[in-house]
C-alpha cells in the first residue's frame, strides 16, 4: 500500500514539473541569469516581461505604479539634460527601464494567477543557484589557502577574497554579492513557511553558512532581521524570552566577528567610507539642487566633497542617493512607490507580521546600499509578492523542522 502511495506521488510529482509553462521557465531563468557573468539579464528580463504581458489577462493601475512611472520619467529627464557619452550612464539609465518594467509585468502577472507549481520551480531554482554560490565562494577561500575561512580582521581584507580572475558566478564585489545572497536567501528561507507552513533550520544554517563565507556584514545583518522576526512572531511567550537571552549571549561574538564593530569607523571598512559619504552629503546639503544635481552625478559630487572616494556608483544608502541625483520629486516619488507598493501587499490575504518581516530587511539593507533600481530589489519584490499570494499565514501554528 505504501509502495503504490509512493508510485502515486512519484507520478504526481512528475507531472507537475512536465506543466511548467513557458513564463514560469522564464521567471526562473531571469532569477539565473542576474548571477551569470556574463550580463544577459536585461535581455532575459525585457523577453520575460513580453510574455507575462501576453499571459496577464487584466493590467490594474495601481498607486505604487503611479509613483515608479513619475520616478523613471524624472531620471529619464535628468539623464537627457546631463548625458555627454558616459556607457556608465546609459548602461544605469537601461537598467532603471528594464528593471521597473520587469517589476510591473512581473507583479501583474502573479496576482491574477495560480502560483503553487512556479514556487516549486522558484524552490528548485534557487537551491540550484545557492549551490553554485556556494562553489564560487569555496575557489574564492582555496585561492588564499582559506586564511579568511573563519572571517577577517577587516572589510578590506575581505575584500581581498573577491579575485576577479576566479570569478564565474554572482557578482565580483563583497558588498554587492554579500547583497544578493541576503535578497534572494530570505525568500529562500521563507518558501517552506507559506508551502508548507513549517520552518526549515538546514535553510537557515544553509543561507547564513554563505552569508558568512561571502565575508560581508549587509546579508548576515539582513537574515538576522528577517531570521528573527520570523521566529520571534512563530513562538510563545517562554520561548521569545529565551530567544532574547540567546542573543544576548550570541551578541558579543557577533559584534566582534561577525559585524567587526570595533573596525566600524576606519577608513578602510565599508561601514567607515559610508559614514564619510554621508557626512559629505549632509554637510554640503546646500551645494544639492531641489532638482537634483543629475542622473549618475552621485560619483562627482563624492569625488568633490568627501575626504575620499574609491569609486563606489552611489552614495550607499538609497534614499540620499535619489535626493542628490533627482531631488526631491525623486526621492519622494521613490517613498511614495515603496510605501504604497507595501500597502498594496498588505491588501493581499497575508498575514500583516508577514510583510514586516519581508519589508524590514530590506529597507535595512537599502539605508546602506543600491541605488534604488537595483535588479536585486526588483528580484526581491516580486519574489515577495509570489510568496504573498499563498493566503494568510498563521504564525501560532508554524512549525519547526530540519
Amino acid at each position: 500500500m505504501e509502495g503504490i502511495k509512493r508510485q502515486e506521488s512519484i507520478s504526481q510529482e512528475a507531472g507537475q514539473w512536465r506543466t511548467i509553462r513557458l513564463s514560469e521557465a522564464m521567471f526562473c531563468l531571469c532569477l539565473f541569469s542576474i548571477f551569470l557573468p556574463l550580463k544577459i539579464y536585461p535581455v532575459v528580463l525585457i523577453v520575460s516581461s513580453y510574455i507575462f504581458f501576453r499571459e496577464t489577462e487584466k493590467f490594474s493601475l495601481q498607486k505604487w505604479m503611479v509613483f515608479l512611472v513619475i520616478y523613471s520619467l524624472y531620471g529619464v529627464g535628468s539623464f537627457a539634460m546631463v548625458y555627454n557619452g558616459e556607457s556608465f550612464m546609459l548602461t544605469n539609465l537601461v537598467k532603471l527601464l528594464v528593471n521597473f518594467a520587469f517589476l510591473y509585468f512581473a507583479v501583474s502577472w502573479l496576482r491574477d494567477r495560480d502560483n503553487s507549481n512556479l514556487l516549486k520551480v522558484v524552490d528548485f531554482t534557487l537551491g540550484i543557484i545557492f549551490f553554485l554560490v556556494f562553489a564560487q565562494l569555496l575557489v574564492y577561500h582555496q585561492a588564499l589557502d582559506f586564511k579568511l575561512l573563519y572571517g577577517s580582521s577587516s572589510s578590506g581584507q575581505a575584500s581581498s577574497l573577491y579575485n576577479k580572475a576566479l570569478y564565474f558566478w554572482g557578482l565580483d564585489d563583497k558588498n554587492m554579492f554579500g547583497a544578493r545572497i541576503a535578497m534572494l536567501g530570505l525568500p529562500f528561507i521563507l518558501i517552506p513557511v507559506v508551502r508548507h507552513n513549517k520552518i526549515s533550520w538546514w535553510r537557515i544554517c544553509g543561507i547564513f553558512l554563505l552569508a558568512f563565507l561571502s565575508l560581508s556584514r549587509t546579508p548576515i545583518v539582513a537574515l538576522m532581521i528577517g531570521v528573527f522576526l520570523l521566529i520571534w512572531f512563530s513562538i510563545g511567550v517562554r520561548w521569545r524570552i529565551i530567544l532574547v537571552f540567546s542573543m544576548g549571549l550570541i551578541l558579543p561574538f557577533i559584534s566582534e566577528k561577525l559585524i567587526r564593530v570595533d573596525s566600524l569607523t576606519a577608513s578602510n571598512d565599508g561601514m567607515g567610507i559610508r559614514l564619510v559619504y554621508w557626512k559629505a552629503f549632509f554637510n554640503n546639503f546646500s551645494d544639492i539642487s531641489v532638482f537634483g544635481n543629475g542622473f549618475m552625478k552621485a560619483p562627482e559630487f563624492l569625488r568633490q566633497h568627501a575626504e575620499f572616494y574609491r569609486g563606489e556608483p552611489h552614495i550607499h544608502n538609497t534614499f540620499l542617493t535619489s535626493y542628490l541625483e533627482l531631488g526631491v520629486i525623486g526621492v519622494i516619488s521613490y517613498l511614495l512607490f515603496l510605501f504604497y507598493f507595501y500597502r498594496d501587499c498588505v491588501q493581499m490575504e497575508t498575514s500583516q507580521k508577514f510583510w514586516m518581516m519581508v519589508f524590514i530587511p530590506i529597507l535595512a539593507i537599502m539605508m546602506i546600499l543600491y541605488s534604488g533600481y537595483d535588479n536585486d530589489i526588483v528580484m526581491y519584490l516580486t519574489l515577495s509578492v509570489l510568496l504573498g499570494s499563498f493566503g494568510v499565514i498563521n504564525f501560532k501554528t508554524i512549525r519547526m523542522g530540519i
